[in-house]
């Protein structure tokens, strides 16, 4: 009986003695060191991948989504063909095994609603709808023929951050930030700001660490009211009370670690300190009141309200303080035609006016310090739209307006490596599909982790039995002709 009581207690013993107790309780200290390196805004996750490395061409990154996918037969794709065939039955080549949204039936071709001019000494399409646009196009590629997997908003917005259509996965600034870590330990390395009214359909998702360390999931800010929820102290408690609170819960936060050994336990001890810095840093990098009224004309921004023009400006001063991923999202580029809200006419001048000046500003903003070349500007929608008149359930709208496309989408990209005054990529003679150099979402993925130095095949997480990548499984390629 005495020795099954003792080799019941070994076996248990050896239960309990998990590969993360090991770790834990190793010469090395490897919890500690990663505790200390994050506390010190260090690196990990890129520095451990093997191969030689890349040279960065960009520090950091400002992706500005235009959430609902602006038409880009309206604002940058020239197709003066559509223009004849207006009103015309669609060709069935274009509907023979494609999949819509709203479309039914032969839709009608729709002409481009606005006129286009040659802009610059690239010689960049832009239309009327973005005339301080226009002016600097010299600065920016633009990139035509970008195409996706997915025609519904949400999948679609997920692909373009994430990689994937389906919700668990990180996002571009996760796998950013988990790589490259940040250049500022007040601040998040990954920092997300909202204009329109709306979140986009999915949520957080888009800012999601998904199976990574929770400590590199997007934080989102607001441009008015307090930057973060809760970053204030209570009332009736000082910064030393919550100072000694801060230390005595880490403490017990250490022992549950000591203890269980579980990884997230350093990501929330992780997550309470940068809480307690972030309340001096935040309030400080938010509080655009401390930009000079030239600035504030240049952008068009009215502190205390949230904007477009807000979050730019509130973007160059969060580059600024070594901020590594800035990600702007703004509701409301949807143009269905079934309201005037969403209409081609009013709905998306009205988007054009809110961001033309401050998107402008914002470029020029970055040279004029020295930090446009470095930083990576990225201008999108998740998907393109159609060449056709949407006709929601077969029947003409109200509005002019146009369905979803995946098969053709234009962005833009300034700064961080990228070649400037460059078109890249062309679509058929009615903007519909790619007829010349496309380039999938994977590859904008790999060219973007690669001009900050990344090896998007080598920077990858074990989950679910596979080596996961932003870039997925499927082939995916750096788009080298638009690099500077």
């Amino acid at each position: 009986m005495e020795q099954r009581l003792v080799s019941e207690a070994a076996r248990r013993t050896l239960d309990f003695e998990t590969r993360r107790h090991f770790l834990k309780q190793s010469a090395t200290g490897l919890g500690a060191a990663w505790l200390a390196s994050q506390a010190g805004g260090g690196n990990v996750g890129a520095t451990s991948i093997g191969g030689p490395p890349i040279a960065a061409k960009a520090k950091r990154v400002i992706f500005l989504h235009m959430i609902g996918a602006p038409s880009q037969l309206e604002l940058f794709d020239h197709k003066p063909a559509l223009e004849k065939v207006d009103g015309k039955d669609c060709p069935a080549e274009y509907l023979e095994g494609s999949q819509f949204a709203f479309i039914q039936g032969t839709p009608k071709m729709l002409g481009p609603r606005y006129p286009f001019q040659q802009h610059g000494d690239c010689g960049a399409w832009v239309s009327d709808r973005l005339p301080h646009f226009s002016k600097v196009v010299d600065k920016v590629c633009f990139v035509k023929s970008m195409q996706t997997d997915q025609f519904n908003h949400g999948p679609a917005q997920l692909m373009v951050h994430c990689g994937q259509s389906r919700v668990g996965y990180p996002s571009i600034g996760s796998w950013v930030t988990w790589g490259l870590g940040s250049d500022n330990e007040d601040l998040p390395g990954f920092i997300v700001l909202l204009s329109g009214g709306r979140q986009p359909r999915v949520g957080k998702a888009l800012w999601s660490s998904g199976f990574l360390p929770s400590v590199y999931q997007g934080v989102q800010c607001r441009s008015k009211g307090d930057p973060v929820l809760n970053v204030s102290n209570p009332q009736g408690v000082s910064r030393d009370q919550r100072r000694m609170a801060l230390d005595t819960l880490d403490r017990l936060n250490q022992l549950n670690y000591e203890t269980f050994g579980d990884p997230e336990t350093l990501t929330r001890m992780k997550q309470y300190e940068l809480a307690f810095r972030m309340q001096t840093a935040v309030p400080d990098a938010m509080d655009i009141s401390q930009e000079t009224k030239q600035t504030h004309e240049e952008y068009g921004t009215e502190p205390g309200k949230e904007s477009f023009a807000n979050n730019c400006l509130l973007a160059r001063r969060l580059a600024e303080r070594g901020v590594r991923f800035i990600q702007l999202f703004d509701w409301g580029w949807d143009s269905h035609g079934t309201n005037e809200g969403e209409s081609l006419g009013k709905g998306l001048s009205r988007k054009c006016e809110q961001v033309d000046r401050p998107m402008t500003a914002l470029l020029k903003d970055l040279e004029r310090r020295g930090m446009l070349e470095d930083t990576l500007v990225i201008w999108s929608g998740e998907f393109g739209r159609t060449s056709m008149a949407e006709n929601r359930g077969g029947q003409k709208t109200r509005f002019h307006g146009r369905d979803h496309n995946p098969n053709a989408f234009t962005l833009w990209m300034a700064g961080g490596g990228i070649q400037p005054g460059l078109t890249y990529g062309e679509t058929d003679e009615l903007g519909y599909q790619i007829a010349e150099s496309p380039v999938h979402l994977r590859d904008f993925h790999a060219t973007l982790q690669h001009l900050l130095g990344i090896d998007h095949r080598k920077m990858v997480f074990p989950f679910q039995g596979l080596d996961q990548k932003l870039t997925g499984v499927k082939p995916a390629r750096v788009v080298e002709e638009i690099l500077a």
